[in-house]
């Protein structure tokens, strides 16, 4: 096997995270998978890369050398794939924007606002990464992204070197079986669903974290967590087997109750990135404009969600709805 960019990815991921299991996640692969991947990179480089133990993966001398030189030719060959693709044609110009997303309110109400003129082609790619979206702007593969991020931190690497920009704050509700019999609270407590199983979405950066700190400050650990598509949340919270997190923002689906968390602990912070040195930079300006605008459409469609925004000045931008 010859050793190639992707590899030194992993070798750089698992470095980064300490665990082959977070590793696996961060890079959207099985863990099985991405394990037995490590095992064919060790054996190309003639040893180990990493001691695995309970505490985690500790490089050894040769992953040690190995991360130096991937510090080196990673950066370099990123460096290369934008300078190529800025010469090359693979830029956006007024009649084509490739925008990547997460899930979210945003995306299905910006297409039409970019697209309003039949000349103006829109080509989207979702994923439930952050990270890999981000570094696609980076490398030019895409003009823009629509990511969250649940802290103050922003996806991505200093060196993908985009520029963030805040389209909105929603709060996280959470999801709950209209004859739950919480369902028709105007809050619940979050040490009220101590006992609940949950369902969640891949992906999401921290926000994993954040909701077990959220719990514990609550007095609890969560239970089972399944992470599933978004689909396979819907049907195991309508089935009563679950509850599920969402944007507050969600869609509102038959069956299914958003009910805010009281005190708000937990937060999405909605984000589009580009890159400052591509043509998409020209139109980012109005590129967050609509996305403000999709957004504010979106949570008007929750009338609940307005209410309690009243309650709940701190999440902004204030939304320009009566």
């Amino acid at each position: 096997m010859n050793l190639e960019l992707r590899h030194l990815r992993v070798v750089c991921a698992i470095a980064e995270t300490g665990s082959v299991t977070k590793a696996a996640s961060m890079l959207g692969l099985a863990q099985p998978a991405l394990t037995a991947q490590l095992q064919r990179i060790e054996r190309t480089l003639g040893g180990p890369l990493f001691e695995r133990d309970r505490r985690g993966a500790t490089p050894t001398a040769l992953g040690e050398l190995v991360l130096a030189r991937a510090k080196v030719v990673l950066p370099a060959m990123k460096g290369l794939q934008e300078d190529a693709a800025r010469l090359t044609g693979h830029q956006v110009n007024p009649h084509q924007y490739r925008i990547g997303a997460v899930s979210g309110p945003i995306l299905g109400g910006l297409i039409p606002r970019l697209a309003e003129n039949d000349s103006v082609q829109v080509m989207t790619h979702p994923s439930h990464w952050a990270d890999q979206l981000s570094e696609m702007v980076g490398a030019g593969r895409l003009d823009f992204c629509i990511v969250g991020a649940c802290g103050d931190t922003v996806p991505g690497t200093p060196a993908d070197g985009l520029v963030w920009r805040e389209i909105a704050v929603d709060a996280v509700f959470v999801m709950l079986p209209e004859t739950h019999l919480l369902a028709r609270r105007w809050e619940v407590d979050l040490a009220e669903l101590a006992d609940a199983q949950w369902a969640v979405l891949p992906g999401d950066g921290c926000f994993g974290d954040c909701f077990a700190a959220a719990c514990a400050r609550a007095g609890f650990s969560p239970r089972t967590m399944y992470e599933m598509d978004v689909g396979n949340v819907i049907d195991l919270v309508q089935a009563g087997h679950a509850a599920g997190l969402c944007k507050a923002t969600f869609r509102r689906v038959h069956g299914i109750a958003t009910v805010p968390i009281a005190g708000a602990p937990l937060r999405w912070r909605h984000l589009l990135g580009w890159h400052p040195r591509s043509q998409a930079a020209e139109f980012a300006d109005a590129v967050l404009a609509h996305a403000v605008a999709a957004y504010e459409e979106s949570a008007s469609r929750n009338p609940h969600y307005i209410e309690w925004l009243k309650h709940n000045p701190q999440f902004k931008p204030q939304l320009s709805i009566a």
